[in-house]
């Protein structure tokens, strides 16, 4: 009987990539096979979501049930094992090491098998070992010292470095981190990428990286599914700006057949923002104010209240370079950042957030929240002018230029901010920091773009907001280990690129803590340091809404960075 419905799956699937009627691309009231609209604030240029591109644009909000791992996020962010990938288990010993078995039956929508090779690229291409990749963090992958298999292997044993277990190891290898390597292979024009990367041939592993970086690139139009090939239970069909990601089963999938024939995800640059105001969609998870107004229509039965709280914070990260390369600029700023104003006006009801390393979620956290920050909750427009004075060596009412008096006392100071846009929240909250900033000598400037990347903080924006984790969408997780690395020197997440020597050593004994009263206070000395260091400045949990239809089943709301979307592939649709 599987085997009949699989093969339906697959004839139905082949019969609608015929069709090119455009009306059979929309959900409701069409003649074409039961579709689910959804709608996020994922910008989806890529297939894989850990570069820094990826990562910032919220790809594994699309491909958590189209790449999946050894584990994935359930929706309160916790980590969750995927059996259906494989196991992993702790083995005995004295140096920490995790035993990897792919199940026999794994296998990518190409035919060919999951196995230890995707598993090697992933570390290979996250450790920050190797040069050349791009990955968004070397969190947890840079503590393991070796992967220990074969070409071919379907199993791999993965040692961490002495003393450096990491303490979220089960978040490793999860669900969007392992990219077929065998596509990988075959851009870079080799036989294996196993090989080469145990042979530390540079230039075979330049090729590997530059493929693993920018080869899963996505633009709108045909879709080449030998070079997208899924290992979960929906493949991409299409894309297009016109028709969004188009997903339907995998019919290579071995694990329980999809409840739905079709999803349609509509991401940032697709018809996503008109569709929230006329309700043309089925689920939808967006950052709150993603539109001007309301959202149409109003939560299913099971739908929650919204806007919601993220795991993910807000937050103002301020570039270590620019106007910003001298520390009493960046506290001059966070010092007229009106924070507590933008927590009652587009928090969603959120408190003022004090803490970089803990989010809202964490056991830790609620305590320790009231013990930082409180000197910037609101503006002190003195004391900023002062530090731009003082930054700046100008004298009091002089401007550094003409000589001339001026009205704040100091002379102006354009500050960039960048935000991906159109955000029109974030539009509002930026004309507010603006205002405040303004008696402090400092122009804050919008410079919003829908084609706005990581890498324009401190060449073409000094200020980034972004929602936790270094991403433009959704963010965070119930462990904040991976997420805490924003701040360490060096890591690529560390978008500001300030080096705190002592933040750094205490991210990294974080990652490997288990014990809650030392964490705690590893938390505390970090805040310590970042309070005076401002490589950013946190404002709220991030508002995000989340709502869907009656005619959809089984949808959970998903807190942390994969978004409501962790199991897609159970969604029902009635009608």
């Amino acid at each position: 009987m599987i085997v009949r419905r699989r093969e339906f799956v697959r004839v139905l699937s082949l019969f609608v990539g015929l069709v090119t009627v455009a009306g059979l691309l929309t959900a409701c009231g069409d003649d074409g096979p039961p579709t689910i609209d959804y709608v996020v604030d994922a910008r989806i240029s890529t297939y894989n979501a850990n570069t820094v591109g990826g990562n910032a644009d919220g790809v594994l909000m699309a491909t958590t049930r189209l790449l999946p791992g050894f584990s994935l996020l359930g929706p309160a962010g916790q980590v969750i094992p995927d059996r259906d990938v494989g196991t992993v288990t702790q083995v005995p010993g004295r140096v920490p090491t995790l035993r990897y078995e792919f199940r026999p039956e794994a296998t990518f929508s190409d035919g060919v098998a999951l196995d230890c090779d995707d598993l090697l690229l992933a570390w290979a291409a996250m450790s920050g070992r190797l040069p050349g990749f791009t990955p968004a963090t070397t969190a947890g992958y840079r503590d393991i010292e070796s992967v220990d298999c074969a070409a071919g292997d379907k199993s791999a044993t993965v040692t961490f470095a002495p003393g450096r277990e990491y303490r979220n190891w089960l978040s490793l290898f999860g669900a969007g981190t392992m990219m077929p390597a065998h596509v990988v292979a075959r851009v870079a024009g080799l036989a294996n990428v196993i090989d080469p990367i145990r042979a530390m041939d540079r230039a075979a592993v330049g090729r590997i990286a530059d493929a693993w970086n920018s080869g899963f690139d996505l633009a709108f139009g045909p879709v080449d599914h030998a070079h997208y090939p899924a290992s979960g239970p929906y493949r991409i069909d299409r894309y297009s700006r016109s028709g969004g990601l188009v997903l339907v089963p995998n019919d290579k999938w071995w694990g329980d057949e999809p409840e739905t024939s079709r999803i349609v995800i509509w991401g940032r640059g697709t018809d996503a923002t008109r569709r929230l105001p006329d309700g043309r969609f089925d689920v939808v998870d967006v950052t709150a104010g993603l539109v001007d107004g309301d959202i149409a229509g109003s939560a299913g039965t099971a739908g929650p209240a919204s806007p919601v709280r993220a795991l993910g914070v807000e937050e103002l990260v301020l570039a270590g370079r620019g106007v910003f390369g001298d520390v009493r600029m960046r506290r001059a700023f966070a010092s007229c950042v009106p924070r507590a104003d933008l927590a009652r006006d587009f928090g969603g009801g959120a408190q003022i957030w004090n803490l970089r390393v803990l989010s809202p979620a964490d056991n830790l956290a609620g305590q320790m929240n009231t013990e930082f920050g409180q000197a910037y909750q609101r503006p002190d427009i003195e004391r900023a002018r002062g530090l731009v004075r003082a930054a700046t060596g100008q004298g009091a009412g002089e401007d550094a230029t003409t000589g001339e008096p001026t009205a704040s006392g100091v002379a102006p100071r354009t500050v960039r901010v960048g935000y991906l846009a159109p955000t029109p929240r974030w539009q509002q909250m930026t004309a507010a920091i603006a205002a405040s900033c303004r008696g402090a000598g400092l122009v804050v400037e919008d410079v919003s773009s829908p084609d706005l990347r990581p890498d324009a903080l401190g060449r073409d924006a000094d200020v980034l907001i972004v929602a936790g984790g270094a991403s433009f969408a959704a963010a965070g997780a119930a462990e904040p280990s991976r997420d805490a690395y924003a701040l360490r020197g060096g890591d690529p997440l560390n978008l500001s690129g300030i080096r705190e020597p002592m933040v750094s050593r205490g991210v990294d004994q974080l990652a490997t803590t288990v014990s809650a009263p030392d964490r705690l206070r590893l938390a505390r000395s970090i805040e310590n340091a970042t309070w005076s260091t401002m490589p950013s400045v946190p404002l709220f949990a991030a508002p995000r809404v989340r709502q869907w239809k009656d005619r959809v089943g089984n949808v959970v709301a998903g807190m942390g960075r994969d978004g409501t979307g962790w199991n897609m592939d159970r969604w029902t649709i009635r009608g």
